[in-house]
């Protein structure tokens, strides 16, 4: 036998005997990378859980005030700005009604934004190619990330929202939910899911392509603040590649926001119920009742929140992750 392969193996030059060699970035098999940027997926996880926790607390009480100007009444609304839905939440209920349903976007918008931002790493990893300038990964990434933890944040949105404007239709959290449970089944914390999809799928493909496009042009124009590389970049360049985001991306998908809302607190407070969760049907009863200008009602609060809060996002979830980073390269060191 010995022989036989030494006579085989004599037909061949040595060098077609060579493994064949791949590109650096070759895989055989797309899987969970146990680390992105330096850091592991757990901390992308943690990182994203405390930067979304913080952005929505902080903006609370703006995305009050635009759930309440979106809410749909069954009778037609007159226009109402800003100052004015504040000073009604305010003169009905009292400062305490901004931040009604602030628990349930605790517990909904920790483990969201954890699936989202470890999503769009590994997502924006594989599809990038290594090119830090390819836009299209960093919008479809984006679109993955959401379609996942538009998943798991959605029951808890449809909870928050159906409390904001409950005024004392719910005693708190868990009755929303037992409720909710009991008389309309659990199909109803889903009843926005599809329109969630379609209007964050557009939303984070905007954002995040806006993000990184914005990040990589201050980079270019204010090197002072980068520092010594992409792990040092300054949090102003965080937190203004976000605002401009978030505000953009607010901005274009605000018809899809309403009719989320819509479907969410319909048969709440004189919200009108519809008889099915038809995209279509909910437009056209919006334009029937409200014109064209309700698709565009609470456009500017909307804005307003996540010009900011996703300033805020960006700018914790950056920090956190540098935080990481180097108590990785502090143990690797050690």
């Amino acid at each position: 036998m010995a022989t036989e392969a030494a006579t085989a193996a004599s037909k061949f030059p040595e060098s077609d005997l060579r493994p064949i060699p791949q590109p650096p970035d070759f895989h055989p098999a797309i899987v969970v990378p146990a680390q992105t940027n330096g850091l592991r997926f757990w901390q992308l996880m943690v990182a994203g859980s405390i930067a979304g926790s913080v952005e929505h607390m902080a903006m609370f009480p703006v995305d009050t005030v635009k759930t309440h100007m979106q809410a749909l009444r069954s009778c037609p609304i007159k226009p109402v700005g800003i100052s004015q839905a504040f000073r009604s939440i305010i003169k009905t209920d009292g400062p305490s009604a901004l931040y009604r349903g602030i628990w349930a976007m605790g517990l909904g918008a920790g483990p969201a934004h954890a699936v989202y931002f470890s999503f769009y790493e590994v997502s924006k990893k594989y599809l990038s190619g290594g090119n830090p300038n390819n836009s299209a990964a960093h919008a479809v990434s984006g679109v993955f990330a959401t379609i996942a933890s538009d998943a798991v944040f959605t029951p808890m949105d449809m909870v928050k929202q159906r409390l904001q404007i409950g005024n004392g239709t719910y005693k708190g959290v868990w009755d929303c939910i037992r409720r909710v449970t009991r008389e309309e089944g659990f199909g109803a914390f889903y009843a926005s899911y599809r329109t969630t999809v379609l209007m964050n799928a557009p939303f984070t493909a905007v954002h995040f392509a806006t993000y990184e496009a914005v990040k990589r042009a201050l980079r270019e124009i204010s090197p002072e603040h980068v520092g010594g590389g992409d792990e040092e970049e300054g949090w102003l360049i965080y937190a203004t590649a976000g605002a401009a985001a978030g505000g953009l991306a607010a901005a274009v998908t605000t018809p899809l926001d309403v009719v989320k809302t819509q479907l969410q607190c319909q048969g709440v407070c004189g919200c009108d119920r519809f008889k099915s969760s038809s995209i279509s049907d909910v437009f056209r009863t919006i334009v029937k009742k409200d014109g064209y200008r309700g698709l565009a009602r609470g456009w500017l609060p909307r804005m307003l929140f996540h010009a900011p809060a996703a300033a805020i996002c960006w700018s914790t979830y950056e920090t956190v992750k540098s935080f990481f980073q180097d108590v990785n390269g502090d143990s690797n060191v050690a």
